[in-house]
């Protein structure tokens, strides 16, 4: 299915981390990330690359 085949809630799905789509649209989290899962749109990986990240220490 191309990606413009897809309904618009799982458009956004791939676009938007479950938590934001949750939020936005007013939805159950779970909900949300069964829509990602469907979708192919999982951002787990983002998500724990971002908090893994180190932050550098601010300039003095």
């Amino acid at each position: 299915m191309a990606r413009g085949d897809l309904p618009a809630h799982r458009r956004l799905a791939t676009e938007l981390p479950a938590a934001v789509l949750a939020r936005t649209l007013g939805i159950d989290i779970t909900v949300a990330v069964k829509w990602q899962q469907a979708a192919a749109g999982d951002w787990a990986a983002y998500a724990a690359d971002v908090s893994n990240r180190t932050r550098k220490a601010p300039a003095p």
